[in-house]
């Protein structure tokens, strides 16, 4: 998956030191600096690609002011009101003021700096390792 994001360097703090991934690649490439991010234990990456200001912004909203669908990157947790608490004490903006039930378990929209939208989730039943 491919996040736009501004500033790179701005962008790596937030989904490393704010939302806990680790950084996995970060080179020079002839196209721009290549620079991912992952879960850990997962081999998933995130590239966090430098574009031009205002292309990560999220979409439409609805009604009441609230996203149309959830953002394009799912992070699951199996405790989403505690790592809520720690990402909002490391400084993470959220759209609503606390994790929302919802019949499939628990969700929260994180914003980035560029204004991508992280969707958190916890299902009803967590997996367990």
């Amino acid at each position: 998956m491919t996040v736009y994001v501004t500033d790179q360097d701005r962008a790596l703090e937030f989904y490393t030191e704010g939302l806990g991934l680790e950084k996995r690649a970060d080179y020079a490439g002839p196209d721009g600096r290549f620079l991912t991010v992952g879960v850990p234990d997962s081999p998933v990456q995130i590239l966090l690609w430098s574009h031009a200001a205002a292309a990560g912004q999220p979409g439409d909203t609805g009604a009441a002011g609230q996203p149309v669908a959830p953002g394009p990157l799912i992070l699951e947790s199996d405790d989403l009101r505690k790592d809520f608490e720690i990402m909002r004490e490391r400084g993470v903006t959220f759209e609503e003021r606390e994790p929302v039930d919802y019949p499939f378990g628990v969700r929260i929209e994180a914003v980035d700096p560029d204004g991508n939208r992280v969707s958190l989730r916890q299902p009803r039943n967590p997996r367990r390792s």
